[in-house]
Parts: C-alpha cells; sequence; structure tokens
C-alpha cells in the first residue's frame, strides 16, 4: 500500500465518525430525538414478528429501558401505538399510527438522501459498497444482531418450494404474505455471499471482492 493509500484508512473512519454526529444533530427536530426517528424508520420497514419492544431495543442496540421511555414518548405524542396480540395477552406489539407515517414524511434524512442522489452513479455504488461491508463487520465484532428481510434470508421458502405455493418462514413454519419479503425481520440468517444493506444489484460484485 503506497503511503498516499495508508492514510486512506483512518481518513474513511473519521469521516464516518463526523457524519455521524452531524447526522445525529440532524435528527433533533419537529420535536423528536434520533432514537425517535429511528424507531419510527424499524417500524416502517419491519415485518409483525419484528415490531415487538424487545426486537425493537435489539435494533437500536439500546436497553430494554431506554427503548421503553422512546416508546412511551411516542405514543404520548400520538406517533405510534402499543397493542396486545389476541393470541398472546402477554406479547405487546408495536404499530405506527397515521400521524407517525405522516411524520415521516419529515425524516431529516431526506436531507442526506438528496445530497446523495445529487453525486455520480459510481461514486454511489463505491460507497454503498464501502459502508455496507464496514457495517456488516462492525455488527459481527460488537455481536450486535443483524437484521435484513425475508427474501433474502436463509431460511426463506419461496412458494415454488412450497405444497401450497405460498411463501413461507422455514424457521417459524408460519407463511409470508405479499409484500413482507421485503420487510426487515429479527430472526433473519444470512449465507456467506449476503449482505443484509445492500441493495440485490451490487452484491455480486462486493462478494467477488472478498
Amino acid at each position: 500500500m503506497s503511503e498516499q493509500n495508508s492514510q486512506y484508512p483512518l481518513h474513511i473512519a473519521e469521516l464516518i465518525d463526523r457524519i455521524g454526529r452531524l447526522t445525529r444533530e440532524l435528527q433533533f427536530v419537529h420535536g423528536l430525538n434520533p432514537a425517535q426517528w429511528e424507531t419510527l424508520r424499524f417500524l416502517k420497514r419491519a415485518n409483525g414478528q419484528s415490531r415487538t419492544p424487545g426486537c425493537l431495543a435489539e435494533f437500536l442496540c439500546a436497553t430494554k429501558g431506554t427503548t421503553s421511555q422512546t416508546v412511551i414518548s411516542l405514543e404520548n405524542k400520538g406517533l405510534l401505538q402499543r397493542c396486545k396480540d389476541p393470541k398472546d395477552k402477554r406479547k405487546v406489539t408495536l404499530h405506527l399510527t397515521e400521524k407517525g407515517r405522516e411524520m415521516l414524511c419529515h425524516d431529516p434524512l431526506r436531507k442526506i438522501e438528496d445530497m446523495v442522489r445529487d453525486m455520480e452513479p459510481t461514486i454511489n455504488a463505491a460507497l454503498t459498497l464501502g459502508l455496507a461491508q464496514i457495517l456488516h463487520q462492525l455488527q459481527e465484532a460488537i455481536g450486535a444482531r443483524t437484521f435484513g428481510t425475508c427474501k433474502r434470508c436463509t431460511s426463506f421458502r419461496c412458494r415454488s418450494q412450497h405444497p401450497e405455493k405460498q411463501d413461507v418462514c422455514g424457521l417459524t413454519g408460519q407463511p409470508i404474505g405479499e409484500g413482507d419479503n421485503q420487510r426487515v425481520c429479527i430472526n433473519f440468517s444470512h449465507g456467506k455471499d449476503c449482505h443484509p444493506f445492500l441493495p440485490e444489484d451490487l452484491e455480486p460484485v462486493l462478494s467477488r471482492q472478498e
């Protein structure tokens, strides 16, 4: 590695840290904080079995107590609703309210999305590849649970493999509803060549680099 290239890892690490700090500050808006915004985003993307306080705590990498305070605050603001599972009264699921879905229209991360959209496609692809690889390795290093979509999970059984011609979770045996195979699941299990946060069209590129 040349002397110039040897400076890249530290520089990239500092850039990620700085962007993270600025992104956090960006999310103190509309009466919400970063954890509350991330909770709304998670509930929008998560499947039914993952929309519980426990799953949310794992996704946020927060304690159950801290997550509980976040949920209570959002509930008081009318942005989410806690509902008891009709099959198991001990289980509580979380759901966005209409007001919560409307709030996501003002998601401050859209500012960053717009900045990225204005970049050259090749830069976007390189950023996505690099950041996805860093995230994957970081999650493994700290033992954080990896969330991903049903369609890319090793337990996913597509309808062509099922006698009733429906998508099924091979882990729970439960059918996967139309559209749910693109939702985030806590039971996600990735294969060697699967990178949960990477678009499918870029995944083969990263796999060749490993």
